[in-house]
C-alpha cells in the first residue's frame, strides 16, 4: 500500500472525497488543515495504479481544475491520479514542500521526491491530456509530448523494468548446465534434447570461463553441412567432431562469406550480471538478435566467473505479466485485439502493412526446406499448413534437438525426409511448443501465453476454419514495448 495525499485548496464548509478507489460507494470526509481555513486534506492507503476521483463540496460535486482531469464513460469529468509503487507524495507541489520532503525521500527511496513527482505528472499527462469532448477548458500541462496509449504503457514498463533486476527472475534453487567446448557434438545434441533446453553455455576449461553459447541454430547448420558432404548422416560423423571444432568451421565459413583474407575477431560473449536491470537485459537480447544471455557473477577471489542463470525473454515477460495483472483496468491497450495492433507477422490476405510477410510450408515438403528457411529467413519457427492453409503443426528451430531421440538424425536424409516424417520421428507434442489465438484475442492474453517458457510463438488462426493468419513471437512483443 502507498500513502496518497488528496488536497482541496478552494474552501468550503464540508468537503468529502469520493473515487474509484472505493468503487464510488463511500464519501470520505476531508479534514481542514490547521491554520489554513480554505485547505482540506485526506491521506489514503492505496494499491499502485490509476484512480479517478472528485470532491463533494457543500453538496456540490467539484473537480480540481488545477489537476489532471478525464471524462469517464458516462461523460462526467473527474480528476485522475496515478499511484506509483515507490511513490512518496507531499501535500502540495510547491517548491517549499518539495524542499521540506527532500531529505525524507532520500532516506526512504534513495531519490529526491521531485523526481517521483515529475514521473507521476508525466505518466498521468500521457494518459489524460487527450482534450475534452465537452470542449471545457481544463488545466494545460507543462509537458508537451506525443499522446497515445502505447506511450503510457511503454513508459510504465520502462519504469518497472528499470527498477527490477535479474535477481527478480532467478529461482531460490535450480540447476543450470554448461558444456565443455571439448565435448562431442553428439553429447551436446543429446543433452539439449533430454533436458529440454534450446541453448547451452560453453565452458573453456583452459581459460576457466564461459566463452559462448551453443544453440539449436548451430545444430541446424551442422546437419545441413553434413548433408551436403554425405548422402546419409551417421552417428559416427557427428560423434567424431567436438564443439570447438564445429565453432572453428563456422568461424572460417563466415570469413569466407565475408570475402576477406584479413583475420576476423571472434564475437565477444554477450552476457549480463545479476544486478543489471531487466530493461537492459531485454534490450541486449533484442539488439543482438539472440534468444538468451548467461548471467555471470565474479567469484570472490576473481579467478573464475560463476554461472548463475540463463535469462530469456519469456522469463522477463512472465515478470511483466505478474506486475500488469493488478493494473489491467487502467491500461486499456492491453485489452485491445492483437489484430488491431502493429505487431507480429501476417499473411498477405489479412492486408496488414509491414516489412515481413508470413512464411508457411506444407507438411509434404522436405525437411531441408524447413531448415534452410529457418536459417536464411532468420525466423525461429514456420507454420506447417495443408493445401487449404489450415494449421497442421509448427516446425521450430528447437525441434532439431528432438532428432536426438533414438538417434533419429542418423536415419534421415534431409532432402528425402518430409517435414511430417521428421515430426513423427521426433515424437513432438505440438501444443507444448506453440499456442493459438485469433485476431480478436486481447494483447494481454497473448502475452500470458508467451510467458510460458515452452511457448515461444502464438499462431493467429481464423477461429472456424483454423486457417493461419499470422504469428506473434516473444521478440514481436518486446520490440513493440521497447521500441
Amino acid at each position: 500500500m502507498v500513502h496518497k495525499v488528496f488536497t482541496w485548496r478552494y474552501g468550503g464548509g464540508r468537503v468529502f472525497l469520493c473515487g474509484s478507489f472505493n468503487g464510488w460507494t463511500e464519501r470520505i470526509q476531508m479534514i481542514n488543515v490547521e491554520g489554513c481555513a480554505t485547505v482540506f486534506q485526506r491521506i489514503l492507503d492505496l494499491q499502485p495504479g490509476y484512480y479517478q476521483y472528485k470532491y463533494l463540496v457543500d453538496d456540490v460535486w467539484r473537480v480540481d481544475e488545477e489537476q489532471h482531469c478525464v471524462q469517464d464513460g458516462f461523460g462526467m469529468i473527474n480528476n485522475v491520479a496515478y499511484v506509483e509503487e515507490t511513490e512518496i507524495l507531499c501535500p502540495s507541489f510547491s517548491a517549499q514542500s518539495l524542499h521540506q520532503n527532500q531529505e525524507y525521500s532520500r532516506l526512504k527511496t534513495g531519490f529526491p521526491v521531485s523526481l517521483t513527482l515529475v514521473c507521476d505528472l508525466l505518466l498521468v499527462w500521457l494518459l489524460t491530456n487527450q482534450g475534452t469532448p465537452s470542449g471545457g477548458s481544463l488545466h494545460k500541462p507543462v509537458f508537451q509530448l506525443p499522446i497515445n496509449e502505447i506511450d503510457v504503457l511503454r513508459y510504465r514498463l520502462s519504469l518497472h523494468l528499470s527498477s527490477s533486476t535479474v535477481y527478480d527472475l532467478m529461482p531460490d534453487s535450480g540447476k543450470v548446465f554448461a558444456l565443455d567446448v571439448g565435448a562431442a557434438v553428439k553429447q551436446a545434441f543429446h543433452l539439449m534434447y533430454e533436458e529440454g533446453v534450446a541453448v547451452l553455455p560453453l565452458w573453456d576449461e583452459q581459460n576457466t570461463k564461459i566463452v559462448g553459447m551453443l544453440t539449436a541454430s548451430d545444430f541446424i547448420s551442422i546437419l545441413l553441412q553434413l548433408d551436403r558432404n554425405r548422402a546419409i548422416l551417421t552417428d559416427e560423423e557427428i560423434e567424431e567432431h567436438t564443439i570447438s571444432a564445429w565453432k572453428d568451421i563456422k568461424f572460417r565459413h563466415h570469413r569466407e562469406v565475408s570475402g576477406t583474407s584479413q583475420p576476423l575477431c571472434r564475437t565477444a560473449l554477450i552476457q549480463a550480471g545479476p544486478d543489471e536491470s531487466l530493461k537492459d537485459v531485454a534490450l541486449r537480447i533484442l539488439h543482438n538478435k539472440i534468444s538468451a544471455v548467461p548471467i555471470l557473477s565474479s567469484s570472490e577471489d576473481g579467478s573464475c566467473p560463476n554461472l548463475l542463470f540463463i535469462a530469456c525473454l519469456s522469463g522477463i515477460l512472465k515478470h511483466i505479466c505478474r506486475h500488469l495483472r493488478r493494473h489491467l483496468e487502467f491500461l486499456p491497450l492491453l485489452q485491445q485485439p492483437v489484430g488491431n495492433l502493429p505487431l507480429g507477422t501476417w499473411a498477405r490476405e489479412i492486408g496488414k502493412s509491414g516489412d515481413r510477410l508470413l512464411l508457411t510450408l506444407r507438411a509434404s515438403e522436405p525437411l531441408s526446406s524447413a531448415l534452410n528457411l529457418l536459417i536464411q529467413a532468420r525466423v525461429s519457427s514456420v507454420p506447417i499448413v495443408d493445401d487449404n492453409g489450415i494449421l497442421v503443426d509448427v516446425y521450430c528451430r528447437s525441434d532439431i534437438t528432438s532428432l536426438a531421440n533414438s538417434n533419429g538424425y542418423t536415419r534421415i536424409q534431409l532432402d528425402q525426409t518430409i517435414i511430417s516424417q521428421a515430426l513423427e520421428i521426433a515424437d513432438v507434442t505440438s501444443q507444448s511448443r506453440y499456442q493459438t489465438c485469433t485476431r480478436f484475442d486481447s494483447l494481454y492474453r497473448v502475452m500470458e501465453l508467451l510467458s510460458d517458457q515452452a511457448v515461444r510463438r502464438v499462431i493467429v488462426i481464423e477461429a472456424s476454419s483454423r486457417q493461419v493468419e499470422g504469428i506473434i513471437t516473444l521478440r514481436d512483443i518486446f520490440s513493440y514495448f521497447l521500441a
